[in-house]
């Protein structure tokens, strides 16, 4: 049965009053709720009341990590594993090389900064190109930068910096980032606002940086695989926006997947203090960040005054109380019928993954917490049909998910 018709019956199966759907618990809605029809713009809420998965079983692959950040798979089933601190590891038949890869450069590894995101070029076998995003810089003046490197099957070779931040930041929060590649294998690569109050740019809160087109604060930008520009990026031929921006007004990606059927770009971003958002991430859009937003400050009260606009496209999802999303898979195998067409976030502050149950249409119906115990750092699907996690401990792991049954 093809993923087409399966997300079919999917559709299908829902009705128009929700109770449960394959396990997991209905998403309370807002107040002009979001239904499965898609005929309101209003998103469901995730609250703590989340159904307990129990039809699951987890297996630790291989423990000894150290805040892992990113996995990608080499075509031998090895897998590549960043750790914030700024090493590479890898694992090969389940068990962990002792060294780690040669060939990483030193990285600004303070509060949210160090080695974070890995992906492999779409033409890996061919090309052998890695792609990373880390943090560079001090303490007064840091960046995210994208950065290629050739992996011989041993060591990382002519490690080329391809892409950098603009401005620089103070302070050690919100690098982003996560990396996405599109099927004309451009990539979208996910950046964080610069921090929380009371840090500041230029004398303004840094946050604001993301509604401002000159800046890659607080965006999502897309880029050629060698850095570049790609001349249909959406603000090309704007002389008041940066041209590699390709949407903004986001506080701080750290998941993002892309479903390979209908090609939808699916991100999750922390919001302050709950607010957390699931969305669907399209050009040229401004995601409101922080003048739309239905997080709290951390020291109390609204971060906006308004929570709805109507040019900002409003989250499939927010999580109130925060489950500080990081790592973002959308389940496309075959292995696990039931599972296909969903997505699954990582939760840090939840110390879970929550799988999030959607219908062909994109649409949610319902969610349910599957329990890791741990820092949930990365949630990505294996080539062998599994979901795979990375804990983000002093002693993490590498651990994979199956359902019983």
């Amino acid at each position: 049965m093809n993923s087409m018709i399966k997300r079919q019956i999917k559709t299908a199966l829902l009705s128009s009053v929700l109770l449960t759907f394959m396990g997991c618990s209905v998403l309370k809605e807002s107040t002009s709720a979001k239904v499965a029809n898609g005929s309101s713009n209003s998103p469901v809420v995730s609250d703590s009341n989340v159904a307990v998965a129990n039809n699951f079983r987890t297996t630790t692959i291989t423990q000894g990590l150290e805040r892992p950040w990113g996995m990608a798979w080499l075509p031998d089933g090895s897998i590549l594993i960043t750790e914030r601190p700024g090493r590479l590891r890898i694992i090969r038949d389940g068990k962990l090389d002792l060294e780690p890869v040669s060939g990483v450069p030193e990285v600004f590894a303070v509060n949210h900064g160090g080695l974070l995101d890995i992906s492999l070029h779409p033409n890996f076998a061919k090309n052998q190109l890695v792609y990373f995003t880390y943090s560079d810089g001090t303490n007064q003046a840091n960046r995210t930068k994208v950065a290629r490197a050739t992996f011989d099957g041993t060591s990382l070779q002519n490690w080329e910096d391809i892409f950098e931040v603009n401005p620089t930041k103070p302070e050690g929060q919100h690098f982003g980032s996560r990396i996405v590649w599109l099927p004309d294998n451009t990539m979208l690569v996910g950046l964080g606002d610069g921090g929380n109050p009371p840090i500041q740019l230029n004398g303004d809160l840094i946050r604001n940086q993301a509604q401002n087109l000159n800046s890659h604060l607080g965006s999502v930008v897309r880029l050629n695989d060698d850095g570049s520009i790609p001349q249909d990026n959406p603000f090309v031929n704007n002389a008041d926006a940066n041209s590699a921006i390709w949407s903004y007004g986001h506080r701080n990606i750290q998941g993002m997947t892309i479903d390979p059927v209908t090609k939808r770009v699916w991100a999750t971003e922390h919001g302050s203090r709950g607010g957390d958002e699931v969305n669907i991430i399209k050009a040229k859009q401004n995601y409101g960040w922080p003048e739309v937003s239905y997080s709290d400050e951390y020291t109390g009260g609204k971060v906006a005054e308004i929570s709805s606009r109507p040019d900002v496209p409003e989250p499939e999802l927010i999580w109130t109380p925060s489950i500080a999303p990081s790592g973002l898979a959308f389940y496309s195998s075959d292995r696990f019928a039931q599972w296909q067409g969903d997505l699954f976030a990582g939760g840090l502050v939840s110390r879970d993954v929550r799988h999030i149950d959607l219908d062909g249409e994109g649409n949610i119906l319902g969610e349910e917490s599957i329990a890791i115990g741990q820092r949930v750092r990365d949630v990505r699907q294996g080539p062998d049909g599994m979901l795979y996690v990375l804990t983000d401990e002093q002693n993490g792991s590498l651990i994979s998910i199956e359902p019983e049954g």
